[in-house]
Parts: C-alpha cells; structure tokens; sequence
C-alpha cells in the first residue's frame, strides 16, 4: 500500500498535507470514527480521498448538493481515479448497471444523496459492495439547527446497519457548538476523534460599513485595494447590474450566476483564475471548487442571510496568508430586505398543506397515487392559476424537497433565451417595414441587457404583461424572428421538473413533517437576527465575534477589523487644522464633491465630513451650484 504522503502527491501533486489533514487521515486509517471541522479552504476532500485510496474498496460519500458531488467526482476522474455519482433522473435499469459496476469494477468512490440512500435497491446493492470508509460531507444538514438543514440526512444511520464496522467520517466548514454536538449524536459517531481547526485568520480584516451608497463605496474599496475581487450578491439581476457598473468605472468583471450554462461559467472562472478579469461579482453559486489563493477583497453588497453564509464566503479572501480584507456593505435596506425575503415568508402549516395539495391537483395526482411520476413544471404559471405567492411557494418547494416529498429539480440552463443576431439599425430598420413585431422586440431589447452579445434568459409572461400580448402570440413572435434569422431563439415550456416521491395523502404526508416545520423556521429566524446583531455591533472585534458564534471562547482581538482599527484610532487625537489645509489645498486646484474629497484624503469620513460642514460655517468653503465644495474667495 502506498503511504498517504506517496498517495498526496501522486494524484494531488503536494509534497505535503496542510494543517491537521495528516492527523485526521490517521485516525480514520486507525479505524476510528472521526469527526473534522475545517474552515472554508482547509481541504476537507482530501481528508476522505486520501485514506479511501490506501485502503482497498471503495468509499461511500453521502453529499447533499448534485453540483458539488459532480465537481467532486470530475475533479477525481481528471487524476485518473474512478468515481461517479448518482444522481437523480437516473432510470432504475441504468441505477441496476451503475451499482453493479461500483460493487465489481473497482470504483473507488461513490457519491449519493441522502434521498438516493434510501432506495430498496441502493441499500440492497451496498450491502454487498467492499465499503472501506464512509464519508457524509456537509455534515451539518444532519442537525435541525445546522444552515442547511435536510430531514433525509438522519435516516444516513442506515449505513450503521449495512455496515456497522466501517469507520465514518463527518465533515463540515462551520458549525456552532450546538450543532457539532448534534452531528455527533445523529450519526451515531463512536467514541470519535474530532479535529476542530480555529477559524482565526490573523491575515483577513473584517469590515462592515454602514454606507448610504454603496456603489461608490464599492468602487472606492476597488482603488484602496487592488488585487484579484469577489463581490457577493444575493440574486441574479444584481449580479448582471453591478457587472455593467464596475465594468463602467475600468475595471474588468464579469457575473455568475446559476442561471448560466456549465459552459459559461467554466469560461468565465477561467478567466477570473488567470486574472484576465479583476472582479468576479457573484451569487452564492460561485462557491464550490474555488481554489485561488491571492484573493484580496471579498465584498458582500448585500447582508447574507447567516453567519455560517457570510464566514464560508468571506474566507475566500486571502488563502495565501497575505493581508485580505472582506467587506460587508450594510444600510438600513438590508435589515427590511432579510425579513421580507426571508422572515416574511417562511411556510406555515396551512401554506405547507396548500400548495401540497394545488401541486398534486395542478397534475391530476389522484389520493394514493403518484409516487415517482415525474412531471415538467412551469413555476410561474403554477402560482398564477392559483394565485400564490411566488416566494412563499418557492420556499414551500424547496422544504417538501428537502423532507422528500418531492423532488424539486430547477432547470436554470433551460429557459427560454433569446440573442439578437444583428446590428441594432439592421432590426429597426427590419421593424419598420414589419410594424407587428415592434412592440415585442423593442420591450424586449429595452428589458434586457447584452442580447447582442450572448443568449439572455428571458421571462415571457413578464414581456406578455409588459406588452399586454398574449404568451402564445410573443412565442410565434419571436419563432418568427429566429426564421428570418433576425434572433437566435430558443423556448424551453418549463423551467421545472417535480417528481412525487411518495403516494398523494394530503394531510397525513405534512403531518410526517410538520414538526421539522417548526424547528427550521425558528433556526431560519435566529440566524437572520445573529448577522443583523453582528453588523450593529461596533464594540467588539469582528473577529471575536465571529469565533464566538462557532464556540471559541478563547480568543484575541485581531487588530485589523473595522472595530479594532476605529479602536485605535480614538486613541489618537487628530489635527483637524490638517485636515482643513488638505481640503484647502484639494480645492485650489478644482471644485470636488464631498464623496470626492473623503475618497482622497486618508481620514476616517464621519470626521472628514465634520471638517466640511465647520469649513462651510466659517465660509472658507462654499457649495456651488453643481452642489460641489469650492474655495469661498473663488
């Protein structure tokens, strides 16, 4: 057997093992049961990978996320190692072919989701695979008070049953204390080794701003701090907005999103990788596999939903060891924003029951039928025919989901898009001699950015509503323009798949998990109010703050934070007479706006601002009529 040292740089090419992976990969060698707590960036992959390719037999590894096991699994079979995944849409003669293949054709890795585990079939299969480690990544989903919380995750003690010798291994890149004591406990962890690694970086400063504007904030933390960028948005219209804005002010940025196609977003993290674009602003879909080390700036435009969210992204900064700074940009809108998008509409029990039902009506599911039958679903026209609301029935979705009541599959490459394939003159010309197509096409090129440069997703009943044009006339619209090859498009009827995964039986299938209901909702809840207390709270280091919530106790304060820095600096009297000759000395040479002088000068704003209204009272300055400051003897 090759050592895992040998194993780490055959198929990784390190010579050695980053901090604490060394010890975690002995003690499952040893057959201990174990438990690894690593931040974002620690290498929690290897630390299954590796000992699984020592030992003989194939590792089983329970992940919640499609996307994250087919990275996982592609990213092993590029080093030449057999791996797969099984996923869903997988028909039951192909799953039949597929688990055999793992029990005789020397895979050495299997990824299943905790839904796909409790198949007949895939436990009977197991039971007969040489299983030499089992590893359930994100292990935090076991527990009710963990971010992503999944019911389907505490039936994974199955596994004890089929094999109740194999050592188990469970990891996660943040949990609370109060969390790592439940992982333990649901998966049924014996006597485990756990290896808790500090989440202190002594190298990434913390910074929440409390900004009225926050794209000129942003552009000023692009100039003070140069150097390879991610800013996190939390929807996609803001991704593709804020890209045309930076991009406007000369830096070079691009957007990710869900909604793009894997082509796409491999081209574009490429090039944000080799740093031929600057600034990646992105949703939280830009996460997974990201393995750049020199990350300068990490900048949240908007507050995350979770402490766990914010941390995971914000310690994308700074991977090399050298000074970071992540930045969350905060205004009274984001604490209204969290509880209308989050709060606001979490499902209830008669919400829960109600689009249960409509959803089984809307496919003729009759009482006690329907249990994997999967169906093609437009969202959108769902909620218009019964008129619901679109957030709380998505979150309605996604939580039958996550109980395995249904599966809710989003086909965000699928929708309708359209590009134009010609000169903007060319189409109005075009338009002129065929009037019945401008009302569509003008609505459409004035509601989407960059149809002339890429295929854009578009929403048809939104154009619908905007052009008071039935749907099925925009649809012959446009099929039309694709024929004279004025536009390239393409219409996708759902932008859904629903699979029942059990009989209908109305109430009795949401009394199964309606308690779950509850406990999610009140996790949901003190999470939103954890990182709004955060931002608020200027007194005590970001850095303690954030550790403390994760349970460390112990801890220093890290002198580069917001609150550290503002700390220091009230220690320090400042020249105010110095600061009145800088802006002296500003203006003699041309009229600046007060966002211009505070980004030129190196003094804290609130302060700076203070010098220009006692400037503006003494009339050494005054404010002209393109409301810039000027000398008042000009």
């Amino acid at each position: 057997m090759s050592s895992p040292l040998e194993i780490l740089n055959t198929y990784w090419k390190h010579g050695s093992f980053r901090p604490m992976q060394e010890e975690i990969i002995s003690s499952i060698l040893e057959g201990n049961d174990t438990f690894a707590l690593l931040p974002t960036g620690g290498g929690k992959s290897v630390c299954f990978q590796v000992p699984a390719l020592v030992k003989e037999g194939i590792c089983l590894v329970i992940s919640p996320l499609i996307a994250l096991m087919q990275d996982q699994v592609d990213g092993l079979i590029k080093k030449n190692i057999k791996a797969i995944a099984l996923t869903s849409g997988i028909k039951y003669k192909e799953l039949d072919t597929l688990l055999d293949n793992c029990i005789y054709g020397n895979y050495k890795f299997l990824y299943l989701s905790p839904e796909r585990l409790q198949q007949e079939i895939v436990q009977e299969r197991i039971r007969k695979m040489n299983i030499n480690l089992i590893a359930v990544d994100e292990a935090h989903c076991i527990s009710e008070w963990g971010n992503d919380f999944r019911p389907s995750y505490k039936k994974i003690a199955i596994l004890r049953e089929l094999h109740p010798t194999v050592p188990m291994i469970g990891l996660t890149a943040s949990a609370t204390k109060e969390v790592v004591e439940d992982i333990i406990k649901e998966l049924d962890l014996f006597c485990p080794k756990v290896f808790r690694q500090s989440f202190f970086r002594p190298n990434l400063g913390y910074r929440v701003a409390h900004v009225l504007d926050k794209k000129h904030a942003l552009i000023q933390i692009l100039k003070k701090y140069p150097g390879t960028s991610i800013i996190y948005v939390r929807n996609r219209k803001s991704a593709i907005e804020l890209s045309d804005f930076v991009t406007s002010h000369g830096y070079s940025s691009t957007y990710y999103h869900g909604g793009i196609d894997a082509k796409e977003k491999t081209k574009r993290f490429q090039e944000w990788l080799t740093e031929n674009i600057q600034v990646m602003i992105a949703t939280n879909a830009f996460g997974m596999g990201i393995d750049k080390s020199n990350v300068r700036t990490v900048i949240h435009y908007t507050t995350p939903e979770s402490i766990e969210s914010y941390f995971q992204e914000a310690g994308r900064a700074g991977r090399d060891g050298l000074a970071s700074y992540a930045f969350l940009l905060k205004n009274e809108h984001d604490t209204h924003r969290l509880n209308s998008q989050f709060i606001k509409v979490l499902p209830d029990i008669s919400s829960l029951k109600l689009v249960y039902r409509k959803l089984c009506n809307y496919f003729r599911i009759s009482y006690g039928e329907g249990e994997q039958t999967s169906h093609n679903f437009e969202f959108t026209k769902f909620c218009k025919t019964y008129e619901l609301n679109t957030l709380l029935t998505y979150n309605t979705l996604l939580f039958l989901d996550r109980c395995g009541v249904i599966r809710f599959i989003q086909r965000f490459t699928k929708k309708s898009s359209i590009q134009m394939l010609t000169s903007g003159n060319h189409i109005l010309t075009f338009l002129k001699s065929n009037i019945e197509y401008e009302l569509v096409t003008k609505a459409i090129l004035r509601t989407y950015g960059g149809v002339f440069d890429e295929e854009v997703s578009i929403n048809i009943p939104l154009i619908a509503k905007k052009t008071d044009t039935p749907e099925k006339e925009i649809v012959n619209i446009l099929e039309r323009l694709n024929d004279v090859e004025i536009a390239k498009f393409t219409y996708t009827r759902s932008d859904a798949e629903i699979i029942f995964l059990v009989p209908r039986e109305d109430s009795h299938t949401i009394h199964r998990i309606a308690n779950h209901l509850h406990t999610q909702n009140t996790a949901k809840i003190k999470k939103i109010e954890a990182i709004l207390t955060f931002t608020k709270n200027n007194s005590v280091c970001r850095s303690r703050q954030l550790l403390h919530y994760f349970g460390e106790e112990d801890t220093e304060d890290c002198n580069i934070c917001d609150v550290c820095i503002s700390r220091a600096n009230t220690t320090e009297p400042i020249d105010t007479q110095k600061i009145q000759d800088e802006i002296i000395e500003l203006l003699e040479v041309k009229n600046l706006s007060s966002r211009d002088i505070v980004s030129k000068l190196l003094y804290p704003e609130k302060i700076i601002l203070t010098v220009l209204r006692q400037m503006n009272e003494h009339r050494v300055i005054k404010i002209n009529f393109d409301n810039n400051y000027q000398l008042a003897h000009k």
